[in-house]
């Protein structure tokens, strides 16, 4: 049975924080709020969970959409090939947001997703998913809770978000109220493509 943990936005409790790291350290599934749609997530370096995801979206890992969530850009190097000025420039006017950016993967990417010509980077504008990637220290994995037939109220209220997921989970964390609208998503591997048009304007390219 899952934890419902209420956190604040504007000023995450350091506590509260700490207990949800902790779950994430020791293998465990946690959904949290974003700039965007509530999110589900896991360590990057606990496989298992990874596998966990994966299995409640119905999908192979191997071929799974996940995203990265980082803090801020000094994590990137470390999972995305050396990246030119103008990229770069795109990345610094538009997050933290709520985009998803699609990047070419470095070699340094954990096992499972070594095959991976591309990963997709998050840093969401809000305080409560960077404060705990900040202290957990890597990115965690992250997909949205929300399917395309899915009843709207699911995806933006947290009580009704721990209703449905209390059995598949470890931790909800309840953030206030989400958004019912993705992220943008845009490919910036080769020249900026977008492949979903979300919450995030176009005005960044």
């Amino acid at each position: 049975m899952a934890e419902f943990i209420k956190i604040y936005n504007e000023n995450p409790n350091p506590k509260e924080i700490a207990k949800v790291v902790k779950v994430l350290q020791s293998g465990g599934l946690v959904i949290y709020p974003t700039d965007t749609i509530y999110g589900l997530g896991c360590d990057i370096t606990k496989t298992k969970s990874l596998e966990k995801i994966a299995q409640i979206k119905g999908v192979q890992l191997e071929k799974a959409n996940l995203s990265f969530i980082c803090n801020d850009l000094s994590h990137l190097s470390d999972y995305v090939k050396q990246l030119d000025s103008a990229t770069f420039k795109i990345l610094k006017r538009a997050l933290p947001g709520p985009y998803t950016f699609i990047l070419p993967g470095s070699n340094n990417l954990p096992k499972v997703f070594k095959k991976k010509k591309t990963v997709g980077i998050r840093i969401p504008d809000n305080n409560i998913i960077r404060t705990l990637v900040a202290e957990l220290g890597n990115p965690i994995v992250s997909t949205s809770i929300r399917d395309e037939d899915d009843v709207l109220e699911y995806t933006t209220d947290p009580e009704l978000i721990f209703e449905k997921w209390q059995g598949l989970v470890d931790v909800v964390i309840d953030g206030g109220y989400g958004d019912n609208e993705p992220s943008t998503v845009i490919d910036l591997t080769e020249e900026p493509a977008v492949i979903r048009e979300g919450k995030g304007s176009l005005d960044i390219l």
